[in-house]
């Protein structure tokens, strides 16, 4: 697809927004477009002959199947109406520091708090796109600890809190991509399995004198920096300033209330918008998120409570009822202000 532009393929503002996805045919119609955008093909079969079915369907020509848009990818089985979907990917990416799901329950009124944030997790699953390109020139490497305060702990001694590899690219006197990612410990073989997975062989990898980078970097350039009593921040600008933030938003947005078992999603999260901070359109962000959110597999709910390696439910998910709000498609009000006067 060409450049997208503001206007002809996403809106621009949440009037446009309004405006451009009233019910959820529209919805659906706009999905349809981003997955096939030259007409729709068979997932099956791939034939590109069929006709519509009075449901909305897309009935395959070749195979007799029945395709709908939002079948295998993260909307898959969803209950929840496409107007409300719609709505949490723009809340989720026309701010600047995201929402929680407490503030996306209050601010689409939605009855259960389980459904906020089974659609946020869905989506930041989607915020990772497949074969993305690795980081490559002079990339800063380092850790840093994630979460609470724990008595007695220092270093890279990760006591309660969780242990998370930081690259990002020097871009000139700025910074350029940032890659982040949940790992085991500091040691050789963690550090160097992050560093195959997210830098280019061969690049220069900037890190501090912990002795796991020496084996760690085979096939790079290693710039080894030791700090003896300065400044850390001083030779490491861009990962210290990428940890920073990633504390300040889990702190802020979230109210540090992250478990480790989910961690990873937000983390993800961080990284899909650090390495579009610059983008000028939010709107942008919002057409990006759908369009790699119709490339992904499904994501079930049962994939977000339940840890697949003992089939136990995780850690710190929510509980409770949950509910199917209804669609945000509503008739015009009648000015029920003046009700009382009338």
């Amino acid at each position: 697809m060409e450049r997208p532009v503001r206007g002809r393929h996403y809106p621009g503002s949440l009037a446009e927004l309004l405006a451009w996805f009233p019910d959820d045919e529209a919805c659906s119609d706009f999905l349809e477009w981003l997955r096939w955008p030259a007409g729709v093909v068979c997932p099956t079969c791939g034939s590109a002959k069929g006709w519509r079915t009075r449901e909305g369907r897309w009935s395959c020509a070749g195979c007799a199947r029945r395709v709908s848009v939002t079948a295998g990818t993260i909307f898959d089985g969803t209950r929840t109406p496409l107007t409300v979907w719609f709505q949490a990917a723009w809340q989720m990416t026309a701010q600047k520091n995201g929402i929680s799901a407490l503030g996306l329950q209050r601010v689409l009124g939605l009855g259960s708090y389980q459904t906020a944030w089974a659609m946020l997790h869905r989506y930041r699953r989607a915020m990772v796109r497949p074969g993305r390109d690795r980081l490559a020139g002079m990339v800063e490497v380092d850790e840093t600890l994630v979460g609470g305060l724990t008595p007695g702990r220092k270093g890279r001694a990760i006591g309660a809190k969780d242990l998370v590899a930081v690259a990002v690219e020097q871009d000139g006197e700025g910074l350029g991509r940032c890659r982040l990612e949940l790992i085991a410990d500091a040691g050789a073989l963690s550090l160097g399995r992050f560093l195959t997975d997210n830098v280019v062989e061969g690049s220069t990898v900037i890190t501090d004198g912990w002795q796991g980078y020496r084996s760690a970097t085979k096939g790079y350039r290693h710039d080894r920096r030791v700090v003896t009593g300065g400044d850390p921040a001083a030779l490491m600008p861009g990962v210290h300033r990428v940890a920073s933030l990633l504390k300040r938003w889990l702190l802020g947005t979230h109210q540090g209330g992250i478990s480790s078992t989910h961690l990873p999603d937000y983390l993800d999260e961080f990284t899909f918008r650090f390495n579009r901070r610059t983008s000028r359109a939010r709107g942008l962000l919002f057409f990006r998120l759908l369009e790699q959110s119709v490339d992904h597999a499904p994501v079930r709910y049962r994939d977000l409570v339940v840890d697949p390696s003992i089939g136990n439910p995780r850690a710190n998910h929510p509980t409770g009822p949950r509910s199917r709000p209804g669609t945000l498609a509503l008739p015009p009000a009648d000015r029920p202000w003046r009700a009382d006067s009338r």
